[in-house]
């Protein structure tokens, strides 16, 4: 096996090494760098988006951090997607969570320029090896092509089971590579990821109303 398909197989393989890795440990975020667990909150409960400093010089990344960049790119540019579609949608939403989706519109564009500036430090290309693959936790092309053709009625309670199973995997992922990974840059920037996405889950499990979310999208329901 040669060319991408070797490549997007040694990605799947060392993210689960670096999941198997910091469940093992039972998530335990003993050890974790410094200045993570105290970042401030917004009104609605989500974590006020923060930039880390840019490193100003080469960052060693293992295999597993890239591995973790690679997968959390995509990941974040498909949640931003099916936010830009939900502004397109008539108004009907819960104004807190309408203004959720916008906090996390705000925080995944700073990640994204944080992920691809550890990428430039450590002299590594971006990589879209998960191109189609169904991962968990990933907003997909036909899941956007789902809530495109979904009813006012069924967009939004779909649209944020997504976005629920969104934050749970990437705080999964988190806790996976600041266990397992090796630059301490990246377990820094994981801390911070891990740090938002736990408040805006808080944010979404408080919500209340027609718009809890209760679609169960990974069955199809």
């Amino acid at each position: 096996m040669t060319g991408p398909w070797r490549v997007a197989g040694a990605v799947a393989a060392l993210v689960a090494t670096a999941l198997a890795v910091g469940l093992a440990q039972g998530g335990n975020d003993a050890g974790r760098p410094a200045g993570i667990g105290s970042g401030p909150v917004s009104a609605t409960g989500a974590a006020v988006p923060s930039t880390g400093p840019t490193p100003t010089t080469p960052v060693s990344l293992t295999g597993t951090d890239d591995a973790f960049i690679q997968l959390v790119i995509p990941m974040d540019e498909g949640v931003l997607a099916m936010i830009d579609h939900l502004d397109g949608r008539p108004a009907g939403m819960d104004p807190s969570l309408r203004a959720l989706a916008g906090e996390v519109r705000a925080a995944h564009r700073v990640e994204l320029r944080e992920l691809r500036g550890l990428l430039a430090a450590g002299h590594l290309p971006e990589l879209n090896v998960h191109e189609g693959h169904q991962m968990p936790g990933m907003v997909t092309d036909d899941n956007l092509a789902e809530l495109r053709a979904a009813t006012d009625e069924q967009v939004w309670p779909r649209a944020l089971a997504l976005l629920r199973a969104h934050l749970e995997q990437t705080v999964v992922l988190c806790r996976g590579v600041r266990s397992a990974g090796g630059s301490p840059e990246l377990r820094l920037l994981a801390g911070r990821i891990q740090q938002a996405r736990s408040a805006e889950l808080g944010a979404l499990q408080r919500s209340s109303g027609p718009w809890a979310p209760t679609v169960d999208v990974a069955a199809g329901r």
